[in-house]
């Protein structure tokens, strides 16, 4: 705000003071202006928490509607030999499995040199893969080291990784492959002098290197059927099922395929706290509160108090989905005077014991007639529908953000009109101390002549 200069030195006036509160005033429909910005800030910010309650609820809701998702399976193995994965096309069932040998990587050790120092001589080492594909070349120089060739194979790329052994009497270059399996042996040819000792023929087994390790494949039964691999990993055996061989096996190891019931489980729990949060956040949002005597930022809200009531006929509701489940009671879901949503566990594993229908009452979805939909694709649909363009949700927060660009416009024409109200009152009471400062002096000249008079 500016000052008017020495206000008030001819007048005695305190016109700041005055002006100050003049525009107390002038200020108090904006003052209401920003008290309306503050609530419609509010107001957003409330519609924000419940969005976002929603759409953590609908995503809980998706899984369940998801039919992959009732398909997810666990896998048990009765020995550390065998380990087992699974994904959601694998079918509950029980396997046998015999390891008979494992897939092995080739490797192969050159003869002893005096240390990781000494050269070998110079020319090219080929290296070429049983299971085909390109050779990899390899240059060696008269002045390479051992350590130098091992780090020219390791950078060739060829799918083998060089080491030095240091035995105590010397120092050997070992060439390993990088998988396991026949189709991973490789052969080493070289032309040059000095370079014979890196020779190797996965086919004969021969040549100037010695193999300390053949290339094998993985030997097992499932079921008694006999299964190969070039890895340990089999992944296309069994549909949806990946099985890892540790360790060779004396007898069979039963390995099992069952229903994940403890994902079930956190799944149908995580819906119901879900919704229990999108419900309390709902309350909060549009209680009155008796003591404070003060509703909630939303309290009477059309939007909200319409998807409250959406929510709480959908959750006491019944579905034709499931023949044994029609409500979401019957399955262990139990709507509480809060609003919340608990879980009683008895009824729940009673459900989940009868997979098939529990799967149906969340999941099921008909083209045709929307009473057969599943409780999880009911509550999907609701909340894309209310969280979508188009939604009420959606059309509320535009609304109020239209509403908050109004109130900003109409606070800046406001102050504006302050501003130059202020100039102007700054002016007259600068002009009205002027003359009053005149007629203070006139008046005291006056004084000053009638005492003298008075004296005369």
């Amino acid at each position: 705000m500016a000052t008017i200069s020495s206000p008030g030195i001819g007048s005695g006036l305190d016109v700041n003071s005055i002006i100050t509160q003049l525009m107390a005033i002038e200020k108090q429909p904006l003052t209401k202006l920003q008290g309306a910005q503050s609530k419609i800030q509010t107001e957003i910010s409330e519609v924000g928490k419940i969005k976002s309650a929603l759409s953590s609820f609908r995503d809980a809701a998706a899984k369940l509607a998801s039919t992959d998702f009732w398909r997810t399976t666990t896998g048990t193995s009765s020995n550390g030999a065998v380990s087992i994965a699974t994904s959601s096309s694998a079918s509950p069932a029980q396997y046998s499995v015999d390891v008979t040998s494992l897939a092995k990587a080739q490797t192969i050790a050159a003869p002893a040199v005096a240390s990781s120092t000494a050269t070998l001589g110079t020319g090219t080492l080929t290296i070429q893969r049983a299971g085909g594909g390109d050779p990899f070349n390899i240059t060696i120089d008269g002045t390479d080291t051992l350590a130098a060739i091992r780090d020219k194979i390791n950078a060739a790329g060829a799918g083998v990784t060089a080491s030095i052994l240091n035995t105590g009497t010397g120092a050997r270059l070992m060439m390993r492959a990088n998988a396991t399996g026949t189709d991973n042996a490789f052969t080493t040819t070289v032309t040059g002098t000095g370079l014979d000792g890196l020779t190797f023929n996965a086919a004969t087994q021969t040549g100037g290197a010695t193999a300390s390790q053949p290339a094998a494949n993985a030997a097992a039964t499932i079921n008694n059927l006999p299964v190969t691999s070039q890895s340990n990993t089999l992944t296309d055996v069994l549909d949806g099922v990946t099985l890892t061989l540790n360790a060779e096996t004396a007898g069979p190891v039963t390995v099992d395929v069952a229903p994940d019931t403890d994902a079930l489980k956190k799944a149908l729990n995580e819906f119901a706290s879900s919704y229990t949060t999108l419900a309390k956040t709902i309350v909060t949002a549009t209680k009155y509160d008796a003591a404070a005597k003060k509703g909630g930022p939303l309290q009477g809200d059309s939007s909200i108090v319409g998807l409250q009531s959406q929510l709480r006929a959908m959750v006491g509701g019944s579905s034709g989905a499931s023949t044994v489940f029609a409500r979401l009671s019957d399955m262990g879901f139990e709507m509480q005077q809060d609003g919340s949503l608990t879980v009683n566990s008895t009824k729940l594993d009673k459900a989940i014991a009868n997979l098939p229908e529990l799967k149906a009452a969340f999941s099921n979805s008909s083209t045709t007639d929307a009473t057969l939909d599943g409780f999880g694709k009911r509550f999907r649909v609701l909340a894309s529908t209310v969280l979508g363009v188009d939604g009420s949700l959606s059309s509320r927060t535009d609304g109020l953000n239209a509403k908050l660009q109004r109130n900003q416009k109409d606070q800046d024409r406001m102050q504006q009109r302050l501003d130059e109200t202020q100039k102007r009152l700054e002016k007259q009471y600068t002009a009205l101390d002027t003359q009053l400062g005149k007629l203070n002096g006139l008046n005291s000249y006056v004084s000053q002549q009638i005492t003298l008079w008075n004296k005369a």
